[in-house]
């Protein structure tokens, strides 16, 4: 039995943050396909393994343990798995990374599909988008990361806020080309980041994975169209 088992949709989104951490922590997930996680939401909440409105939700198959919501299971994993930094700031900045990036794909689904993408609405976000990019490169300069080297948050190895990092800006850098530009032109030290920490063998099979089985989406439905036509070239 795999030691872990995820509920989420056949898309990256979300998930992928969840998938990242497991593989670059060497576990072992099953992912029981979109018909269970439609079952369960349209069932009762009492037959929930947590209560949740959405997908992700995290089971930990040893314990039983079960959690929803994206950066309370990442901070989960970072704890229980000894991802986490040893001092409360670095803990407390490595969530600020967390939930910045569930922010960032909020803003680039536009509030999960409340809105379409037009090219009229691309125009105007990218003052925005490139803020939030540049918050990235603030953080990582601050805490002395280099052009080809070092990591967001310092320190001698890669931490839980570098695989958030690179897991963001390489999945969205792969589908979609206008911000892959903007990330290069905004912020080249995140982008070289994110390249260097996706190169790890682990992180490396799960990017070839994502683009094997989920090929060029990104998110589902309507909002996952208007993404593809107005964010790319």
């Amino acid at each position: 039995m795999a030691e872990y088992e995820l509920l989420y949709w056949s898309v990256p989104f979300r998930g992928q943050f969840v998938r990242a951490v497991l593989a670059y922590a060497g576990k072992s997930w099953s992912e029981p396909g979109d018909g269970k996680i439609s079952a369960l939401m349209a069932g009762k909440v009492s037959d929930m393994p947590v209560p949740f409105m959405g997908p992700p939700v995290l089971i930990d198959n040893q314990s039983g343990f079960a959690l929803s919501q994206m950066p309370a299971i990442i901070y989960y994993l970072g704890d229980s798995l000894g991802l986490l930094p040893t001092t409360p700031q670095l803990r407390g900045m490595t969530l600020k990374v967390v939930n910045d990036a569930n922010d960032v794909i909020d803003e680039l689904t536009l509030n999960g599909g409340r809105d379409m993408w037009t090219e009229e609405r691309w125009q105007r976000s990218i003052p925005r988008i490139e803020k939030w990019m540049t918050m990235w490169e603030e953080l990582g300069r601050r805490h002395g990361l280099a052009d080809d080297a070092g990591y967001l948050l310092g320190g001698d190895h890669p931490g839980l806020a570098d695989v958030i990092t690179a897991t963001l800006w390489t999945t969205i850098s792969d589908r979609f080309s206008r911000l892959k530009t903007l990330l290069v032109d905004t912020a080249p030290r995140t982008m070289a980041l994110s390249e260097r920490i996706s190169s790890l063998p682990a992180l490396a099979e799960l990017r070839a994975k994502a683009r094997s089985e989920y090929g060029d989406a990104y998110a589902g439905g309507q909002i996952g169209a208007s993404m593809k036509t107005y964010l790319n070239e």
